[in-house]
């Protein structure tokens, strides 16, 4: 899947990324699925709503120069920016630092940010650093797992690959929703339902947190509102 309909997106963009999460398990009848982000991650801005795109996935390493000729490390990294600036829109850059846990390039700062959000990218999720948190392009968000002051030796690896961030798997083109929270992958076979889940969630927890706000609630409201949301949700 290569497109996603501008209505769906619309309802993916106006909601976190834990109700996605709870939304992926109504469509999928079952509770528990394991392709979310494990551990705190670091966010540039608490305050912007959540991203959502297809991945467009690359690696990176920074704590040691490249071992490749500059030539070659030079044309990878344009590479790697064409690549970017290719593929499917809404999407998010999703970069695997390699010295995790070790990392220290900052790689997502001023210019990195602004540059991929020309290429119309919605934001970045890296296990890696990040920098600049004042100059960081307006509304590209950044989710990473640490900060940092420089760049290191920063080199580009290799993209258009499958990674791992934060004990997630990414693959190509997978698509991507993430927030303050951390992150999650919509399998493409959910992806189509997902706006129908969503609602269906919103409906549910409102069998718990309507009576829960009342004036007269108690246990036994709780023990029976409980009881019709776990039906209603798998």
């Amino acid at each position: 899947m290569n497109q996603i309909e501008p209505d769906l997106l619309k309802i993916l963009s106006s909601v976190d990324t834990p109700t996605v999460c709870n939304a992926i398990e109504v469509v999928q009848g079952q509770r528990g699925f394991n392709r979310f982000t494990k551990g705190t991650v670091l966010v540039a801005n608490p305050n912007q709503p959540a991203i959502c795109g297809f991945a467009r996935t690359a690696s990176i390493r920074g704590r040691e120069p490249s071992p490749d000729d500059p030539a070659d490390v030079r044309k990878k990294r344009m590479d790697y920016y064409r690549y970017m600036s290719e593929g499917p829109r809404p999407a998010i850059a999703v970069v695997q630092d390699l010295d995790f846990p070790n990392c220290i390039a900052g790689y997502w700062g001023e210019v990195n940010s602004t540059v991929h959000k020309g290429f119309k990218l919605s934001g970045a999720l890296t296990n890696g650093t990040m920098r600049d948190l004042d100059d960081l392009a307006p509304d590209f968000q950044v989710l990473a797992g640490s900060i940092g002051p420089s760049h290191g030796f920063v080199h580009v690896v290799d993209f258009d690959n499958p990674i791992q961030v934060f004990e997630m798997d990414v693959r190509p083109g997978e698509f991507i929703h993430a927030d303050k929270h951390g992150a999650v992958v919509i399998p493409e076979e959910v992806l189509p339902e997902i706006g129908e889940g969503i609602k269906q969630v919103h409906k549910s927890e409102q069998l718990v947190l309507a009576p829960a706000r009342e004036d007269d609630f108690d246990f036994e409201k709780f023990e029976a509102s409980w009881t019709a949301f776990e039906k209603a949700r798998t």
